[in-house]
């Protein structure tokens, strides 16, 4: 695996996200590489004497009931139902061949005393914490070298109760990173699906390592102003679905990950085979195991600084190639469409300077834009430039710009092609002649 600098952010960040509103029968789905599966086995929370009260701690209940699930191994496994009411609980982890099951008013609900948290090794793909050198708290909702699991319901709740957290990265005073919300790690034949995830401490539902795994009609939620509470995370790993989907929050929505610069490129996982539908996105932030064959479409976006983000920095590691953007309406934005090759911060002081980011492939069709002053700044590095950089069929509109003598475009170091571009792109990207990399995706226009 080639050695790039690269930290690709595919970032679609909104104040708001706009679903497309048709129905499942009428457009594609990736959702069924994993099966959703009938458990005849069914126990409720409150068989373990769990109390839905907002008050009561539940984590010894939560911890009998999975434990249960785990070592009497029913056939086709065991439903967990959470009954409506409020469940207040520390951090517990799942099991193989369970469902966790929440009612329509059921809130599964993380505890603010975070002086006991669980610690658990950093990942080996970013060599410390994300935040913090050391260990990492444990997610609220874990699950480590487990398969066939699905969280679901009727929209039930898992509530973070992220802001002491948050409070503490603003003060300084964290020990170690905070925990994601849900993670599932070594793991495959993950559902996530009919859930409201809301104030995840940090990044919301992380699956790292792991493979066949489908999040879909989920709704999450956090505070424009809090911070890195990512939606969806995939981080080194394969064959990830994410479609029909709210996502409100404080960071990226969709971040599709592969390990941290020299940490990420020794551990040499990418991410494969994810996509992302009727959804607003990000692919990126760590990507040194590199990260290919990424579709996103059918996405809506309003008042945001920037609309499609694809970002690297020196000493990531890793590559980028075959990414896919297609059918993106935006609104109110103040760049359209950014690529950039000097962003992003590293571990330590070990990272190789000259691991220089190889991209290529991104193919970016059928964009229209209301209201976006910038059309685009693509700034490659000299040393590696971005190269099939494809843009096709894209129209950026501002009658701000029109009094404004800056050019709708800034090109650096990027080679490539456009056709059907308004307002005209860069030179680096004007040729028309569907040569190089472009050409294929010009011809099946």
């Amino acid at each position: 695996m080639s050695p790039l600098p690269l930290s690709l952010l595919l970032l679609f960040c909104a104040a708001a996200a706009s679903l497309w509103t048709g129905t499942a029968g009428e457009v594609p789905t990736c959702s069924g590489i994993v099966p959703m599966r009938y458990r005849n086995d069914k126990i409720s929370i409150a068989d373990f004497g769990g109390v839905g009260d907002g008050k009561t701690l539940n984590t010894k209940a939560f911890r009998e009931a999975i434990y249960r699930i785990q070592h009497l191994k029913r056939r086709g496994g065991t439903l967990l139902y959470i009954p409506p009411g409020e469940y207040l609980t520390e951090s517990f982890n799942l099991t193989s061949r369970m469902t966790l099951y929440l009612a329509r008013g059921a809130v599964i609900k993380a505890t603010q005393e975070t002086r006991n948290w669980p610690l658990v090794a950093p990942l080996p793909s970013y060599g410390r914490g994300r935040e913090l050198p050391g260990a990492r708290y444990m997610s609220f909702i874990h699950a480590d070298g487990v398969h066939d699991v699905i969280i679901t319901g009727e929209n039930g709740t898992i509530d973070g109760q992220g802001d002491v957290w948050w409070n503490m990265w603003r003060q300084r005073t964290l020990q170690y990173t905070r925990p994601s919300l849900v993670e599932f790690m070594n793991s495959r034949d993950i559902i996530i699906s009919n859930v409201i995830f809301k104030n995840s401490p940090f990044w919301n539902i992380h699956p790292v390592y792991s493979s066949n795994v489908v999040v879909r009609y989920v709704t999450i939620l956090a505070p424009h102003d809090s911070p890195n509470t990512d939606g969806v995370d995939p981080d080194s790993s394969s064959n990830v679905c994410i479609e029909d989907s709210y996502i409100s929050t404080g960071d990226d929505l969709v971040a599709v990950k592969s390990g941290w610069d020299e940490y990420g490129i020794a551990f040499g996982r990418p991410s494969t085979d994810i996509t992302i539908r009727r959804i607003t996105i990000a692919v990126g932030s760590e990507t040194s195991g590199g990260v290919k064959n990424v579709l996103a479409e059918n996405i809506n976006l309003y008042n945001m600084g920037v609309g499609i983000h694809i970002k690297t920095n020196m000493g990531r590691g890793g590559f980028i190639r075959n990414i896919t953007v297609s059918h993106v309406y935006m609104e109110d934005v103040r760049t359209g469409i950014k690529i950039s090759g000097d962003v992003g911060d590293h571990p330590d002081g070990n990272f190789n300077p000259n691991a220089l980011p190889a991209v290529k492939g991104v193919r970016l069709n059928g964009i229209w834009g209301q209201r976006v002053i910038q059309p685009g700044l693509i700034r490659g590095l000299k040393d590696a430039p971005f190269k099939g950089v494809c843009l096709s069929n894209i129209n950026l509109h501002s009658a701000q710009r029109t009094r404004s003598n800056t050019p709708p475009w800034k090109c650096s170091d990027v080679s490539e092609g456009s056709v059907q571009v308004s307002p005209s792109p860069c030179f680096e990207l004007a040729s028309t002649n569907g040569a190089g990399g472009c050409s294929d995706h010009f011809r099946n226009l």
